[in-house]
């Protein structure tokens, strides 16, 4: 059974960081993309970034240049537990949403949300001005 687990919102003024993390667990991820997605209030899930299992990353335009995606294969030989980061420089009060994290189709690497196929229950990212 794959668990995402996301942890490090928060509370953050505009210009701040934050670090989200991603405890992935439960599935062989060698192969899987993982991804980052937001939702704020009356708005669609949009995609945020992703990176592959070669480590080739793929940003929003909204965040690029401020967010880094990043993975450590390194927790687990097997790539059964995995954890995924998301550094979020420069915050803007735009950022504010409800941060979740998501494991890809296998071999698919995409920024839709309809290849991403586990996810993980959201953490919210909250930034005042």
């Amino acid at each position: 059974q794959v668990q995402l687990v996301e942890s490090g919102g928060g509370l953050v003024q505009a210009g701040g960081s934050l670090r989200l993390s991603c405890a992935a667990s439960g599935g062989t991820f060698s192969r899987v993309a993982m991804g980052w997605f937001r939702q704020a209030p009356g708005n669609e899930r949009e995609f945020v970034a992703t990176i592959n299992w070669s480590g080739d990353t793929y940003y929003a335009n909204s965040v690029k240049g401020r967010f880094i995606i990043s993975r450590d294969n390194a927790k687990s030989r097997d790539n059964a537990k995995i954890t995924v980061y998301l550094q979020m420089n420069s915050l803007k009060p735009e950022d504010t949403a409800v941060y979740y994290c998501a494991a890809g189709i296998p071999g698919i690497m995409g920024a839709v949300a309809s290849g991403y196929k586990y996810w993980g229950q959201g953490t919210q990212v909250t930034v005042s001005s």
